[in-house]
Parts: structure tokens; sequence; C-alpha cells
């Protein structure tokens, strides 16, 4: 299965529209649709409510056990490769 990735827009009726001519042999596709969400609103929402529900994460190593306790939530917006990538810079003065 081979995957492409171009913008498109859902019009008032709900029909998907395709700017973009594609290179693409006729035939059935499967398409999924991912669409973003305001995360200024939501996160400022989930911060007020208290973190009672917080699920619990466990550890296997006994030294870290709590860590995970009393750790913050990552947010959804972290990149985890840019992070690796700035503390390479970091450590190699490039």
């Amino acid at each position: 299965m081979q995957a492409y990735k171009l913008y498109a827009k859902i019009d008032e009726s709900g029909h998907l529209i395709i700017d973009q001519p594609l290179n693409i042999s006729p035939g059935i596709v499967e398409v999924i649709i991912l669409q973003p969400i305001a995360s200024t609103e939501s996160s400022t929402a989930a911060s007020t409510e208290p973190q009672a529900d917080k699920p619990k994460r466990k550890s296997k190593v006994k030294a870290f056990a709590g860590l995970f306790e009393n750790a913050l939530p990552v947010p959804p917006d972290f990149d985890a490769d840019a992070a690796r990538w700035e503390a390479l810079k970091e450590k190699h003065n490039l």
C-alpha cells in the first residue's frame, strides 16, 4: 500500500474537495481524514480541572516508581525528534 499526503477541504454539504491533480492509477482507495483541533481552548480547559483522575503509570524499575506519579503530562504539540535534535546540538556544540 502506498501513502500520499495532500490537503483537501470539506465543504458545507460534507463533500471532500481535492484541488490537486493526483498521479494515481484509477481504482478504489482508502481515505483517512485527520482534522486539526483547536489546542488553545482544550489546553486551558484541561489545566483548570483537577487532576485527580490522572492514570497511574507503573515502572518496572523500583528507583523510578514515584517518578511517573509526580510528572506533568506531555503537551500535545511536543515533538520528540526536535527535542533530541536540540539536545544533540547542545551536546556537540553545533
